[in-house]
């Protein structure tokens, strides 16, 4: 089995920014259901980082997404791609 050290890295990296999409959907929706308080200075740094993280990405993405009343379906645009690019790497790349 051959192993191609960059097709791990760039999988790796999808990986780590899909957990840090997954945190930012979860701190949102904690935040927007009042489950965490929003003024605590623990949860707006980490709001703070996470929408750093991602709104290069989501903002992209929402420029072309349709206007659905107030749902935000960028993440799962995102999480889709991620999952799209990882299974192309290693079926067709992997090999190489």
């Amino acid at each position: 089995m051959n192993i191609n050290p960059f097709i791990d890295l760039i999988v790796a990296i999808l990986d780590l920014y899909w957990w840090v999409l997954m945190f930012w959907i979860v701190i949102s929706w904690l935040t927007s259901f009042g489950v965490i308080n929003r003024f605590n200075p623990v949860v707006v740094k980490i709001s703070d980082i996470l929408h750093k993280l991602t709104e290069p990405v989501l903002g992209r993405i929402r420029r072309y997404m349709p206007d659905l009343s107030g749902i935000d379906l960028s993440p799962v645009v995102v999480l889709l791609a991620i999952w799209f690019i990882k299974r192309v790497l290693y079926t067709y790349l992997y090999k190489i």
